[in-house]
């Protein structure tokens, strides 16, 4: 499990999903992008998840509205499935329930922010890779540091 493969609903999705690669390029994880709707072409979808499912890699679906993406491609593999879907204010936050309700014996994982999703594949990853493990530690420790110089700086006005 060294690899993270994002399934797109449309290109629309792509903004977000760069959000993702960028945090996952600074892990140094390997990635692969698709689009196929879950809705529209469900057999492409299978077929991406089938054709990457013996490397056990970390899927991360980006799909708005009605999100059949996730629990689609979570229902067809065995290996991790996050959901991050790009949410807007159009429906109040209210698109974002198709990507909580799912169906007994579908669990993708939501994560709403792209950069703490490429995070929860990177820390997947990290649990068989001393390499990711090691720049997920570096990372933590930085955004400590950060804050504690962000502490020194306020308690210093």
């Amino acid at each position: 499990m060294n690899k993270v493969i994002i399934i797109m609903g449309s290109k629309a999705d792509l903004e977000w999903s760069q959000k993702i690669t960028t945090t996952l390029n600074n892990f140094e994880i390997q990635l692969k992008m698709y689009v196929a709707s879950a809705h529209k072409i469900p057999l492409k979808c299978l077929e991406i998840i089938k054709s990457h499912e013996a490397e056990n890699p970390v899927f991360i679906t980006v799909a708005g509205r009605s999100n059949a993406l996730s629990g689609f491609s979570d229902a067809q593999t065995h290996c991790p499935v996050i959901a991050c879907p790009p949410y807007s204010d159009a429906f109040a936050g209210g698109d974002l329930f198709s990507s909580l309700r799912m169906p007994s014996g579908v669990a993708p994982m939501v994560v709403l922010e792209p950069q703490n999703a490429a995070l929860a594949a990177a820390k997947i990853i990290a649990l068989s890779n001393e390499k990711v493990r090691n720049k997920v530690l570096e990372f933590q420790e930085t955004q400590r540091k950060k804050l504690l110089e962000d502490n020194e700086f306020v308690s210093a006005l």
